[in-house]
Formats: structure tokens, sequence, C-alpha cells
């Protein structure tokens, strides 16, 4: 099934808000209650699609018939922009401004040559789309005229699996869920369960660097890729013919984080490993942050380190965002922070790791919570997207951001953007609850997530523009990069160009010009539109 065309995931997950929760916001926030609901989607105006008619007939001729160029209203609109909050909030208005020409189907990877090739001769943009997931505007290209969507749902097969390496071949268009479900029946699994993890597909994983919760003992995405398959306006390129080599460059480095912008990923070859036989979560506690930021840094560079390792900061543990679904339940709230530990692997060696870990954590303040914390995290981990849902609903604002540093800057870093984003939104008029979680470790450093929480005012797209500016000069100004996972996109293409330097951009910008000469991939995503 498709997600919900103007919010996340499957309408029958959401939930509303409890009136408590309601009222906490209108009391602590000055939230107030949405004159009205979302525009229905049968109410929307969608222009006739601008595709060429020579366009048109070409693209039909390279896929195979016209079931897999469509252009009616409703597919359209489903794959117009992401699901950031801005994102969000524009369609639920009914702006319809980056609404696709068309969206083409192709079947495999030849398809998806012919597809290009018709763009380049006909001078339209394209734009690949997975899951649809994308929260830093990865999806809305910056360049006047129609242009196209190329969703890859029909390649969507485990091309293979080789048992005795540990490998398996994914096309792009696999969702996770069903990735897990084909690996499992070989006894294996990615271990790789993002928040989008019910809707992200493969080739999404690999294209923006994605960083699952479990990334502590499974790796991040870009670490697991062993090989890629990138179909480009001029050609195809294949990279990886061994798991590590010395010969030149690692040109997958140059596909993964590509975002579309120098091709469309066709099938990814990535290590996979045995099914765990036990899977145990629990929670811990510790007065304050900075103790727990230390306990999870000396698992990270010591070990034994847990499969997940996450820890909130208080005002998150106090909200209870660490158990999304426990929001509104009348559950006690505690002070200090929650940590939450998880093993899984073989049943020996989780005790084993489960037991060491627990001296270190002790060692470090740690109070033992026990499993519940733990399960009650489990259950909840992917419903984030729905609460911000919900939240916007009853008229608030909520939104996240994330970065990544080194050990030592950590507590600048936190400081620094949870300072810049609630002294923004104080002056705008709108304080705001700012919540922070780490939630992936390094040995060197670690990632951290923020979650904001305001009125929405008068303009909330401009509002939060001024206040994710604010967070962007306060990351590169404590030593941050602008995403650990969330990718670049448009939203942070700006402060990826500061980051990269002008030779590394102009670096990035000559493999642009030679994959895709006339910039029709993704124009405006991850580096500025010529």
């Amino acid at each position: 099934m498709d997600m919900l065309w103007s919010g996340w995931g499957d309408p029958a997950e959401a939930t509303p808000l409890p009136d408590t929760v309601i009222g906490l916001l209108r009391d602590l926030l000055g939230v107030k209650p949405r004159e009205a609901g979302p525009v229905a989607i049968e109410d929307l105006t969608v222009p006739e699609s601008p595709l060429p008619p020579a366009a048109r007939r070409a693209l039909i001729a390279a896929l195979g018939g016209e079931a897999h160029v469509r252009t009616d209203a409703e597919t359209r609109i489903r794959h117009t922009r992401g699901k950031s909050t801005p994102d969000l909030l524009r369609i639920r208005e009914g702006d319809l401004a980056a609404v696709p020409a068309a969206v083409l189907l192709p079947g495999g990877h030849d398809e998806v040559l012919a597809v290009l090739r018709v763009c380049a001769e006909h001078g339209l943009p394209l734009v690949p789309f997975g899951g649809g997931t994308s929260v830093v505007g990865g999806l809305a290209p910056e360049r006047h005229g129609p242009f196209v969507a190329l969703d890859l749902r029909r390649m969507d097969g485990l091309l293979g699996l080789d048992p005795v390496s540990r490998t398996a071949t994914l096309q792009p268009g696999l969702r996770a869920p069903r990735a897990e479900e084909l690996l499992a029946e070989h006894g294996f699994t990615l271990g790789h369960f993002p928040q989008s993890y019910g809707w992200a597909t493969i080739g999404g994983f690999a294209a923006t660097r994605s960083s699952g919760q479990a990334s502590a003992g499974y790796g991040r995405f870009d670490e697991m890729v062993l090989s890629l398959t990138l179909a480009t306006p001029e050609g195809t390129l294949d990279t990886g013919r061994a798991p590590r080599s010395a010969a030149g460059p690692d040109l997958r480095q140059l596909v993964l984080g590509s975002e579309g912008a120098f091709g469309v990923i066709t099938s990814v070859t990535v290590r996979v490993r045995p099914v765990p036989r036990t899977r145990l979560y629990e929670g811990w506690h510790f007065p304050a942050f900075e103790e727990g930021t230390t306990a999870l840094r000396r698992l990270a560079q010591d070990g034994p380190r847990p499969t997940v390792l996450r820890l909130s900061d208080e005002t998150e543990t106090l909200i209870g965002l660490a158990n999304p679904d426990a929001i509104g339940s009348g559950a006690r709230r505690t002070t200090g922070c929650t940590a939450i530990a998880g093993y899984e692997g073989a049943e020996e060696d989780t005790g084993y790791r489960r037991e060491r870990a627990a001296a270190v954590l002790r060692a470090c303040g740690g109070t033992p919570l026990g499993e519940e914390p733990g399960r009650r995290w489990a259950r909840g981990r992917y419903s984030a997207p729905y609460l911000r849902d919900a939240l916007l609903d009853a008229g608030a604002f909520a939104e996240t951001l994330e970065t990544a540093t080194f050990w030592s800057r950590v507590p600048g870093l936190y400081a620094s953007v949870r300072d810049a984003l609630t002294a923004d939104l104080t002056g705008a008029g709108t304080p705001p609850l700012v919540m922070c979680h780490i939630s992936h470790v390094y040995e060197n450093g670690a990632s951290l997530y923020f979650t904001v929480v305001c009125a929405q005012g008068e303009d909330p797209v401009a509002h939060w523009t001024r206040a994710k500016h604010a967070a962007g000069e306060a990351i590169l100004a404590a030593g941050g990069t602008i995403s650990h996972h969330h990718g670049v996109g448009a939203d942070h293409r700006d402060w990826y160009v500061r980051e990269a330097g002008p030779l590394g951009v102009d670096a990035l910008r000559a493999v642009k010009r030679r994959l895709d000469p006339a910039g029709l991939l993704n124009p405006g995503v991850l580096l500025p539109a010529d």
C-alpha cells in the first residue's frame, strides 16, 4: 500500500493525542487548535499533466506500455515532496507546486537506462522515488518546468544470495520489511531498522547513507554495502568487486549518499548476518545527560558494545519520547535520563555482553530499570512519525534534525543547537520544547537527534525555516556535520556546500557533469542547480 498522502505511514496506525497532552500543549506552549483539518485529496485541484506529447510517447515505448507512465491526479499527488514537516504543512494546505508531470515505473536496469536517455533527449528533469520518506527536501527539484518522478517499486526483488560469503543482492525498490522477509527465508537479516523502516527502500538507504536503530551492533547501511550498480544518462557504473580493495579510490563512496544527483541505483549487494536467536532490550537511568554520555562513550570505545545503544536527555525523558507509545498514558515520569541497551545474537553471546556492559553502566552512575522500558521502546520505536502527525492535527509544530561530532565536542554541540533553537523560537513568540537523544555511537563520536515542539505561529513553514537556519549555523560553528543520516536534500545543501568546501564541491560538480551532463537528475538536491 501507499503511504498516507498528507502524513506518515498507514492511516490505520494513526492515533489522536489524548486530551491531557492537548491541554499541556495549550498551557505550556500556547498551542491553539487548528480551525480546519487538512484538505481532502478529492478536493485538490491538480493541473493537467504538462508532459510534452513526444516525451510521453517515448517514455511509453521505453517502459513497455501506458500502464507504467502514470499521469492521473492521485498518483502525482502521492509523489509530491517527501515527509518533512514543511512538506506536510504545504500539501495539507493544498500546495501542489512540486507535483510531477508523470510518475514512471521501470521494471529493471535496462528500462531505467532507457528512461534516462529519453529524459536527456527531451530535457526532462527526473527525481528517483523510493519510499518517499525524505525529510530534507530530497524529492522536490529546483528546476522550472515539468519533471518526472521515477518510482522504483516494481524493482523489488532479491536477485541473489551467497550464504557462504553472507551477501545478498537486492533491487532498489524493495521495502525494508519485505527485504527482511525474503532474507529470513534463508536465515539471514540486514539488521537495518531505522525509524522509517516500514516504508523506506533499499535504494533509499544507500542513496542517503541511512543509519538504523541497531547501528551499534550492525553498523550503518553504507558500511553494509559491498557493491552497487548505478544507471546514469551516460551509461552504467558498476562498483565493488571485493569486500575491500586497494585498487584506487572506492567508487562506491561516490554513489553512497549521492541522493539521485549522479544516477539511479538499480541494485545493491550488501553483507547479511544470521537471524539472531535472542533479542533483549533493557532500560537504564542516569542522573544527568553528561553521565549517560560518558557511559555510552565507554561502551563504544572499550566495549562490550550492545547492539542498540541510545540515551535520551532530561527533557526527552520527562516528556516520555523515549517511549512514544506511552505518551499520555498517565505513566509516572522520571527525572534524569533514560538509556536503552539492546542485545541481539546467540543466547550465550548476548548474556555475556549484557553482563559486562552492565558493569560499565553501573560504574558510570547508571541504575538498571529492567526489561520493561526496553520492551516499551521496541514496541514504540516506529511510532514517532505518527505522533508528529497527531501534533500537527492539534495545532502544534513538531520537527526533527540531527547531527554528529567527535566525543570531545558532544557537550558543546548539544548545548549550542539546543540554545539556538530555544532562543530563535522563543524570540519569535513560540517558546519550544527541545528534546535530544544520542542514537548512534562510534569509537570516536556520536550522533545527536533533536526533536522540537512548539506552537505553529502565523506562517509555520517560514517560522521553522528561520529556526532551522539558526540550528544549522550552530552545528557548523560547533564542529558538527550538517547531517548524520537524514541526508542533504535541498534543505541542508547550503550548509553541506560550506562543509565540503569550494574544492570539494567543484570535484563533485565535475562528477555530476560527467555522469549527468544536462543536470537533469534531482536538480538542486545535494548540489546547487546550474
